[in-house]
């Protein structure tokens, strides 16, 4: 059964690790037939939350005027997330959060959807971890969320460096298998 698979890559860096990772995962999801949407944070607006509150009371609208109304439709219609970042001190980038906070008015609306994670240290292990657990305490604030699998390389720096890396076979079996 075709799936509606909705990609976040919050890398800077067009061709970046975890952007590369991202096309991978798509690339295995396309052939398996499944309906792939990829968003380069990096080429949208999206305004930081100002806490002012008035998304509250499940609306599910945002008085900003910028990208995200748009995303949220994708949120809501898709079947699995994937949301991918490099590791900036042992967490998400600050694209990926500025948009995690940006969900506020549908978070108590995405419900039972497949997740994946995607992620790319310049480090070892630990922020790998850190980062995961980092996503994870998003992903708990949702409804019937399945964690599917996470998708890491380590010891990486340098742009299209994950290339030739088993880490590339992995997302492209993900995205087959999703």
């Amino acid at each position: 059964m075709s799936k509606k698979i909705l990609i976040i890559s919050a890398s800077p860096r067009k061709g970046g690790n975890s952007d590369l990772l991202c096309d991978e995962f798509m690339r295995g999801a396309q052939e398996a037939g499944h309906d792939v949407d990829k968003i380069r944070l990096s080429e949208k607006e999206i305004n930081y939350c100002t806490g002012c509150c008035s998304c509250v009371g499940g609306r599910g609208t945002c008085v900003q005027q910028d990208d995200m109304p748009e995303i949220h439709e994708k949120i809501l219609d898709a079947d699995v997330l994937v949301l991918a970042t490099p590791v900036y001190f042992r967490s998400m980038n600050g694209q990926l959060k500025t948009f995690i906070d940006r969900i506020c008015p549908i978070y108590s609306m995405i419900r039972g959807k497949d997740v994946y994670f995607i992620v790319s240290a310049a480090g070892g292990k630990l922020p790998v971890d850190s980062t995961v657990q980092s996503l994870r305490v998003f992903t708990n604030c949702l409804s019937g969320i399945t964690e599917k699998g996470t998708i890491a390389v380590t010891g990486i720096w340098d742009a299209g460096r994950v290339k030739g890396t088993r880490t590339m076979e992995e997302a492209y079996m993900a995205g087959k298998n999703a």
